[in-house]
């Protein structure tokens, strides 16, 4: 006899599942199913992690002393480095004991809300954003309130906009540049307002800096804490090797923050994961208190994917992309392309949702819509990508596009 299925949570059954892996998995199902596709979708530097690293890791392996439970907010070489980290990159001293060691960045993301939200309590994020902010805050008990600005004005939230958002049950914003999905960099200036509006209000700070070194033409990420050191008593920076070092795979993220909420994630931690993996520990330490040569030549090879996927996405009828200044992502406007036929089978498509589908299944190029990071009329390519792929891949979204 058939029984009834027993409900999970409300919690998850409101979440949505992450848009990003969503479209990668489903790249690689139809890559494993023979069938050629180009994937802008994950980003994840398509880079092998620098061999002094790996080479660290290895020696790890072997030492019977990473065998065992470490502390709960992470191995002190590893907390004392970020610390430096945070002086060398941002110009301003914190304490090993600001830090917490998070299994990727995520998980840094994700203790943040768990750790300032109450039920009900209401999140800034400005839009478009990265697509786990907002179901986060609501795994949280918390309520995210979007700010969008699109490509007009470089994607930069305005402070008039950001204070239209605010009721009495705001609690936090997010600011995250360079940006996800956008690779737009914040101005000094916008960062400094946010800064202030924040200490105005008392509203807490959540900075995702985990692209810093990923800018071009010149531009510097403006560091929220350095340029309003007033900030920092309610101020949480998040960060991680993923990015900057290409480790994804490695799963080593941080936080720092005032003391007494670095030990509120160090408890919450300890009935979660516990201490992060120790070899890659072992290897983050290396990575964060080494040098920043290979970062630099990845970015230098970013720069050239990045000017060669705008000049081709502008070239397609229908598109426009704005040039990013950091990260890895370009976010082209495709409102050009719905609602008039188009494709090899001259459909219509009403959202940048069914697009990126279609182009998928009939083109083979994976890209995520802008849907999944609240900014519909949008894709999402990530140029972390071999520049043979970077061209084959525009190559079809023209073919296609154009057909």
């Amino acid at each position: 006899m058939a029984t009834e299925q027993l409900p999970l949570s409300d919690r998850i059954n409101n979440v949505s599942p992450s848009a990003t892996l969503a479209v990668d998995s489903k790249a690689k199902a139809m890559k494993a199913a023979g069938i050629d596709v180009v994937v802008f979708g994950a980003g994840e530097p398509n880079f092998p992690t620098p061999e002094p690293i790996v080479e660290v890791a290895a020696a790890a392996v072997v030492n019977p002393a990473n065998y065992k439970y470490t502390p709960t907010a992470g191995l002190p070489e590893l907390r004392e480095a970020v610390a430096k980290k945070v002086l060398r990159d941002s110009g301003f001293e914190v304490t090993p004991e600001q830090v917490v060691v998070t299994n990727g960045g995520k998980q840094a993301v994700y203790e943040s809300f768990q750790l300032l939200l109450n039920d009900g309590d209401e999140v800034i994020v400005p839009t478009p954003y990265w697509t786990s902010y907002t179901e986060v805050v609501k795994l949280a008990g918390g309520k995210p309130v979007t700010v969008f600005a699109g490509a007009d004005v470089n994607f930069e939230p305005n402070i008039a906009d950001i204070e239209a958002a605010r009721t009495e049950h705001t609690k936090a914003i997010v600011v995250t540049t360079p940006n996800n999905p956008t690779g737009a960099v914040w101005s000094e200036k916008t960062i400094r307002d946010i800064a202030n509006w924040a200490l105005e209000h008392n509203i807490w700070v959540i900075s995702d800096e985990i692209y810093e070194h990923l800018t071009y033409d010149g531009v510097h990420t403006s560091y929220i804490g350095a340029v309003v050191p007033e900030i920092r008593e309610q101020l949480i920076m998040l960060n991680g090797v993923a990015k900057t070092y290409a480790m994804p795979g490695w799963r080593v993220g941080w936080m720092v923050a005032p003391e007494r909420v670095a030990k509120a994630a160090s408890k919450l931690q300890g009935h979660m994961t516990s201490n992060v993996n120790n070899i890659a520990q072992r290897a983050a330490t290396a990575a964060v208190g080494g040098p920043l040569d290979a970062v630099a030549d990845m970015r230098d090879a970013f720069d050239v994917r990045r000017r060669a996927i705008v000049d081709s996405l502008n070239e397609i009828d229908g598109v426009y992309c704005p040039m990013p200044k950091g990260a890895f992502y370009v976010f082209p406007d495709i409102s050009g392309l719905l609602n008039r036929p188009i494709g090899p089978n001259k459909q219509t498509f009403t959202t940048s949702a069914d697009l990126a589908a279609a182009l998928l299944e009939e083109g083979h190029v994976a890209a995520v819509p802008g849907e999944a990071f609240g900014a519909p009329g949008y894709l999402r390519f990530s140029y972390a990508v071999a520049d043979d792929q970077i061209t084959e891949g525009m190559r079809r979204f023209k073919e296609w596009a154009e057909a």
